[in-house]
């Protein structure tokens, strides 16, 4: 079966497109061309391409293949979350609210604030991914 947005907007704490458009827009504001924050943000790209790859590849992996790598693709959320978590200190550091990162929330409050972050992260390499045509 073809995976489906639709299906996807019946997932707990889902985000649809807007709200993810949305925050991205605040977030690009907050960074403006603050050339710190535009090098956090550059890290947390480079991990939400390795994430999402590994999100977009789960689905035609084998079972065997899903748990040969299962331990990279949780590292690399671990580790995706930890440069937004960065981005989000910083900018408020600045005086920014960053109020984006609590949208997103927080693993600690609910695990599904873990896929949610996941999900944005893909969202963001979908927009870099059309805007390099």
């Amino acid at each position: 079966m073809i995976p489906l947005y639709e299906n996807y907007l019946s997932a707990p704490l889902n985000l649809p497109i807007g709200e993810m458009a949305r925050l991205y827009a605040g977030m690009a504001e907050e960074i403006g061309d603050d050339p710190d924050a535009l090098e956090l943000f550059e890290e947390l790209m480079e991990n939400a391409v390795r994430y999402a790859s590994f999100r977009a590849s789960w689905l035609l992996w084998s079972p065997a293949e899903k748990a040969d790598r299962d331990a990279s693709r949780s590292a690399c959320h671990n580790s995706l979350i930890v440069k937004f978590n960065q981005l989000a200190r910083y900018l408020k550091q600045q005086g920014q609210t960053a109020a984006w990162r609590d949208t997103l929330g927080y693993e600690e409050q609910d695990r599904c604030f873990r896929k949610r972050i996941g999900d944005f992260a893909c969202y963001l390499v979908f927009v870099y991914g059309i805007s390099g045509r």
